[in-house]
Parts: structure tokens; C-alpha cells; sequence
């Protein structure tokens, strides 16, 4: 099959794309009993099962996984000398963050401006599309062998996926390994996410007094221990917001596609005439650089709050960790900080919530270059380096597990899909051109790694 004439197939394919994702969008399949009902993740899995033995995949099979959530599996021989690639993806999703929030309906998928809304129509579901697209293009001449993973509880990140794969390394082995969890730099703009930042998260708390007393009668020598929590966090960051733990180098740059500051600030919805922060480019600073943030603070609410010194109060801090630097070695230095930041001998204590190394994809080798010539030539452009401020720790498990695997990050989900937000979206030339790139890529893998194509 000529170029010209996949493209054609997936393009006429895609109404049955919109369709598969008008059903995908449709179960709100939110990992977590208090936000949607277990069956809607049920039926989600349901309909996983009868779409990939529908384009040709075998054994399409549901496993409990260690958190309660359900893992589907499925494969499709090739030569028997082929390699095999394995197309990852979740099938859960976010929760709506407020319904009334969104501009059309959550669980519908509703065609917009040129873009389809809903949740779970970029991250993941519309990756889900891209897989069963090229399938479905190849219609069988696919030679390699094929296997799926799709997780169901990636988005509460509670380990049921990184628990499976160490335990069922046949059922999943693979030469390639596609994690369809990620996207493009901009729309129509083919990138390869080479690193992820770890993360190495602490629970400070701070205490002073054993009970709140009158800031008439004590507030000026009696020591506030949010007060205390405030000058500790501050010392995280200078003065120009970098981000600031003793013992943690702070001055990487990125080598890859740089990310131009307006862009940014679009992209991240910074208000007019905030600054940005650090000294660095914004690349530097979202993929090679330590970043602490303040995720929530226990402390007395202004409403309801009294004319009293506060005696006990803690923080949440998220460290992202960048590559090439040790999670577990951040995590330490940023309670040394903290600690070292203390005023007044205040009493600190600490809570290690978690902590993930970073990861580091593929930049080399036969699945490597057969992935970048494929994306050239679907996207008619030169393919882009980016990496990703976030962790996906199941990328480490499958490195540590198959460490002959070529891992390589892509998909549907570029910056105006907002995925984790309100009004949730996806570029349906991004789900054409991804099937495109992933149909080629299958086609041209086993020539490109040295095998005969039958």
C-alpha cells in the first residue's frame, strides 16, 4: 500500500473514529466509586474488548489489577520472525471539575469550532481512536506482531498498572512500546516526548504552641507557626522564581525544541502582566529544571478565622525531578531544606508522600528512526524533541522490565486540548494524522529492524 493510499483509508475512516469516540466519551469512566458509578469502568472495558477483537486482535482479555481497576490485554500475530510492538493506552479519565464549568455536555461528545468536546476525548480515549484507526487501516497486513495494555486507573495514579506489568512480563514483552499518553508540541507540529520529570512529593508540618492563644494578649513573642510555614515556604524560590533546594542544581538547559514564552503563556492561561518565572527559557524550566509547588496548605480559612495565634500548620510541597537527577535524593534535599529554613526552633516534622524517578525515552534505534521518518512523512514536516513537565511512572516499570525496549511517547494530546480541565477536547486532524503516523509506523517497523516484511 502506497502512502497516498493509507492516507486515504485512514481519512475515510474517520467518521467511524468520530464514532468509536462518541461511545468511549460516553461511560464516565473515573477510577473512583465516590465520583461515578464502578460500572460505567465496567462497560468501558466492555466495549474495549469487542473493538479490538473486532479489527483482528485475539484473546482481548479484562485482569483485575491490584488496586481494583481493570488492565485489557489483547494480541495479534505476525511472521514468526517479527518484532512485536506493544500500543499502551488508559481507558479512565478524569472527573468533570465541575460540570456547570463546561460549555457543552461532559459525557457527550459535541462537535465545536472545527474541535470534538468531552471528557476523556484527548486523554486517553481519543489515543484509544488512533490505535483502533490504524488497525483498521492496515486491515490485517500488518507484519508485526501486536500487543495492546490498557490501563484503568492511570488518572488516580494508584499503582494497579506499575503492579501488573512486573508480574505478567510474557503477556506484555515487546520490542517497541508505544505509550499513546501524550502529544504534539502544537497542533500539527509531529513531537516525540524523549523525558519525563519524577516527582518526590513531602507533607511538611509545623507546630508552636499546644493550643491557639489571643493575639491581643501573646500575638509579638509568641512564636505563629504559619508564620514559620510561610518563611519556610518562601525560601523555595528567589527572587526571580526559581526554585531554590540547597543541594539541588537548578541551572540545566534543554536541548531539544525550545517553548516560546508567548506560547507558554497561552498555553498555560497566565493572566496579563504576571510575570513568568525563572531566569531560564521556558523549556529549561518545565523540562530540565527542579520545580516545587505548593499544592495545598491546612491552615485556618479567612472565613470563620479568630483573633489567634496559630499553633500547628502543614504543606503539601510537589517536587518535580528532572532527569538525570536521583527522586529519592530530591526528596531528602528538600526536607533538609525545610528543616534548615526553620524558624525561631520551631517544631518540624515530615511526611514522605511519594516519590517517582524520571524517565528518559528512546532517541535512538531501529524503532526510533522508523517513528520519526513515519511522523515526517504524515505530518510533511521535521519531527520535534520535546519533553513533558509531568511523571508517568509506568514508563519506568516498563523500562525496568523490558530494558531492551525501545519506549516512545506520543499521541493526540497537544496543549489546547486542556485535558484534566473543564472543556476537555481534541483536534480531529491530530487523531487522522496520529493514525497515519501509527499504521506507517507498523508497516515499516520489522523492514527497518533488519526482518523481512511479508
Amino acid at each position: 500500500m502506497t502512502d497516498d493510499a493509507l492516507r486515504e483509508r485512514v481519512r475515510g475512516l474517520m467518521p467511524r473514529a468520530q464514532e468509536d469516540l462518541t461511545a468511549m466519551v460516553g461511560f464516565r469512566s473515573v477510577h473512583d466509586a465516590e465520583q461515578a458509578p464502578p460500572e460505567e469502568c465496567d462497560k468501558m472495558v466492555e466495549w474495549l474488548q469487542e473493538a479490538f477483537t473486532e479489527v483482528g486482535l485475539s484473546q482481548v482479555d479484562s485482569h483485575v489489577t491490584a488496586d481494583g481497576s481493570k488492565a485489557v490485554t489483547g494480541s495479534l500475530a505476525g511472521p514468526d520472525d517479527a518484532p512485536t510492538v506493544l500500543l499502551y493506552f488508559h481507558h479512565d479519565v478524569q472527573p468533570p471539575l465541575g460540570e456547570d464549568e463546561w460549555d457543552s455536555p461532559v459525557w457527550s461528545l459535541t462537535e465545536r469550532g472545527g474541535r470534538w468536546y468531552g471528557r476523556g476525548a484527548a486523554d486517553c480515549k481519543g489515543n484509544i481512536a488512533v490505535h483502533l484507526a490504524a488497525l483498521r487501516a492496515l486491515d490485517g497486513d500488518i507484519p508485526v506482531n501486536i500487543k495492546i495494555v490498557g490501563e484503568g486507573s492511570e488518572e488516580q495514579g494508584t499503582g494497579g498498572m506499575e503492579d501488573f506489568v512486573p508480574k505478567n512480563p510474557e503477556l506484555l514483552r515487546a520490542d517497541a512500546i508505544l505509550v499513546c499518553d501524550s502529544g504534539n508540541f502544537a497542533v500539527g507540529k509531529p513531537s516525540l516526548t524523549t523525558s519525563l520529570r519524577g516527582i518526590a512529593n513531602v507533607v511538611v508540618s509545623v507546630e508552636t504552641l499546644s493550643s491557639a492563644m489571643h493575639s491581643g494578649m501573646f500575638g509579638g513573642a509568641a512564636p505563629d507557626a504559619l508564620a514559620a510555614l510561610i518563611a519556610m515556604l518562601a525560601s523555595l524560590r528567589d527572587d526571580e522564581g526559581n526554585t531554590t533546594v540547597a543541594g539541588l542544581d537548578a541551572s540545566a538547559t534543554w536541548p531539544g525544541v525550545d517553548y516560546p514564552a508567548d506560547a507558554f503563556r497561552t498555553d498555560a492561561n497566565v493572566l496579563d502582566g504576571v510575570d513568568l518565572l525563572g531566569s531560564g527559557r521556558v523549556s529549561d524550566m518545565v523540562w530540565a529544571r527542579p520545580a516545587a509547588t505548593v499544592l495545598g496548605i491546612d491552615c485556618p480559612p479567612v472565613v470563620g478565622s479568630s483573633a489567634s495565634i496559630v499553633p500547628k500548620a502543614r504543606a503539601r510541597i510537589n517536587l518535580r525531578v528532572p532527569p538525570g537527577m536521583n527522586a529519592r535524593h530530591a526528596q531528602d534535599a528538600l526536607i533538609e531544606h525545610l528543616t534548615a529554613a526553620a524558624p525561631w526552633d520551631v517544631k518540624v516534622s515530615f511526611e514522605r508522600e511519594a516519590d517517582g524517578s524520571p524517565f528518559t525515552g528512546a532517541t535512538s534505534g531501529p524503532g526510533y528512526d522508523t517513528m520519526v521518518d513515519a511522523m515526517k512523512s504524515a505530518y510533511g514536516t521535521d519531527v520535534l524533541l520535546m519533553g513533558q513537565g509531568g511523571s508517568i511512572p509506568l514508563c519506568n516499570v516498563f523500562q525496568e522490565t523490558f530494558p531492551d525496549a525501545e519506549i516512545m511517547l506520543l499521541g493526540v494530546e497537544e496543549p489546547q486540548c486542556l485535558i484534566h480541565a473543564p472543556n476537555e477536547s481534541v483536534d480531529p486532524t491530530e487523531i487522522e494524522n496520529m493514525a497515519i503516523v501509527e499504521a506507517t509506523f507498523l508497516r515499516e517497523y520489522a523492514r527497518r529492524a533488519g526482518l523481512t516484511p511479508r
